[in-house]
C-alpha cells in the first residue's frame, strides 16, 4: 500500500519540487511508497522528452510551458483535472514499466467506472478512453527503479484549452472527461473516495505516513 498525501490546489513548480523531495527520500528509503495527489492552478502545459513535442504547442497563450522529465508529449493541467504523482519503489516482478502504465491507467479507469462511465484502453494510445475519446493520460519517470510523475484525470475540466496544443499528438477534439461523457457533473465524493482508495493500493509499502506534508487549500 502506498501512503496518500493532499495537496489540494498548488502551482505546478511547487508540486513538482515536493515531488523531487519525496522521490530523493524514496530513493534513500527514508519513507514509504507515497502518492501525491494535486489540482494544478493556474493552468499550466508540460512537454514530455518525445522528440518534436514542441511543435505540437500551438498557442499557449498566458499560460506557462515546462519541459519536464516524464515520457510522452505535451499536455494540459488545471483545475479539474485529478493528478497523481506515485513515487513508488519497483521491486521483484514489480520492475515492469509497462506494467506499471497499465496499473495508472486502471486506476482511471475504475474511477470512471464508480461515475457510471465505462472506460477502457485504446490499442494505439496510452491512458483512459471513453466512447472513442481520451479522458486520462499517464506519462511517467523512473530514477533507480522509483517512479514518479503519473496520471491525470479529466474530471470536469474546461476542456478548450487543450486546443491551443496537440495533446499528446492528438487532435484536440478527441480529448473529453468523466463529466462530457456524462453530459452531467459527476457524484464527487464517490468518485474521489474511489481515486484514493485505488491509488493507496499502488505500491509495496505499509501505508504508514510517510511525509510530513500538510493538505492544502
Amino acid at each position: 500500500m502506498a501512503h496518500v498525501v493532499d495537496l489540494g490546489r498548488l502551482a505546478y513548480r511547487d508540486a513538482w519540487r515536493i515531488q523531487e523531495e519525496t522521490l530523493d527520500a524514496r530513493i534513500h528509503d527514508r519513507i514509504d511508497d507515497t502518492v501525491l495527489v494535486v489540482e494544478h492552478d493556474p493552468p499550466v502545459y508540460t512537454l514530455g522528452r518525445k522528440a518534436g513535442a514542441a511543435a505540437n504547442v500551438l498557442d499557449p497563450g498566458e499560460a506557462e510551458v515546462i519541459e519536464v522529465e516524464r515520457g510522452g508529449d505535451v499536455t494540459w493541467h488545471g483545475p479539474g483535472q485529478w493528478v497523481a504523482y506515485p513515487i513508488v519503489k519497483l521491486e521483484g516482478p514489480g520492475r515492469d514499466l509497462h506494467a506499471w502504465l497499465r496499473a495508472l491507467e486502471q486506476v482511471m479507469i475504475d474511477t470512471a467506472a464508480a461515475a457510471g462511465l465505462a472506460a477502457g484502453r485504446d490499442a494505439r494510445n496510452t491512458g483512459a478512453w471513453a466512447n472513442g475519446r481520451k479522458i486520462g493520460s499517464v506519462g511517467i519517470a523512473c530514477r533507480r527503479w522509483v517512479t514518479w510523475h503519473g496520471l491525470a484525470l479529466n474530471v470536469a475540466p474546461d476542456l478548450s484549452w487543450f486546443r491551443r496544443i496537440r495533446p499528446c499528438g492528438l487532435d484536440a477534439a478527441l480529448l473529453s472527461s468523466v463529466e462530457a461523457e456524462l453530459g452531467a457533473v459527476p457524484d464527487l465524493g464517490r468518485l474521489r473516495a474511489t481515486f484514493l482508495q485505488r491509488l493507496v493500493n499502488l505500491g509495496g509499502g505499509t501505508g504508514a505516513p510517510a511525509l510530513d506534508t500538510p493538505a492544502r487549500p
